[in-house]
């Protein structure tokens, strides 16, 4: 059993076993085994909301005894917590699998994706520092025309005709 911390600094147990699998296809309708592990993985990691629904029907006991909503936890529940939550999470997942060679399998899948995210936030860091350093040597007037806000239409010069133009109304 995996254990990670909250924002708010509680303990929290993760164990993976039928049951909580069961109950989070029940209350989720996510099913994390079989044909739909590797879908399931991808809905979790493009939504960490549900990820941590996922987290809270499984720590739902735990939560219960100590009088804490689902959205107390969902509160307690961003940044690193999230990081260390997602991975207790994974690793539990991964040592349920029942034959070894699948659990092998998914290790090296969860250790390849990890990777993969690590490569994917270097290749981002590196776009960053160097949009930040071709920003930092544009000049100001530079700068502020690209980011000048477009007007439309033609530039408003003509004034309304003279009252003396205007035919009266009669009464």
């Amino acid at each position: 059993m995996k254990v990670f911390n909250d924002n708010a600094g509680r303990s929290w147990t993760i164990s993976v076993d039928v049951n909580a699998l069961r109950q989070v296809r029940a209350h989720l309708g996510l099913n994390l085994v079989g044909k739909d592990f590797v879908p399931a993985l991808n809905r979790l990691q493009d939504d960490p909301m549900l990820l941590c629904d996922v987290l809270y029907v499984i720590c739902k006991p735990q939560a219960e005894k100590q009088n804490i909503s689902d959205e107390d936890f969902g509160r307690a529940m961003a940044g690193d917590a999230v990081e260390h939550a997602t991975t207790a999470f994974l690793e539990e997942l991964a040592n349920f699998t029942p034959n070894p060679r699948d659990r092998a399998r998914v290790n090296r899948m969860l250790s390849a994706m990890w990777n993969m995210f690590d490569k994917a936030r270097d290749v981002a860091e590196v776009k960053m520092e160097e949009a930040i350093e071709k920003a930092a040597k544009l000049p100001l007037d530079e700068i502020l025309a690209q980011t000048a806000v477009p007007t439309s239409g033609p530039p408003s010069t003509a004034s309304p005709g003279s009252s003396a133009s205007t035919p009266a109304l009669s009464p």
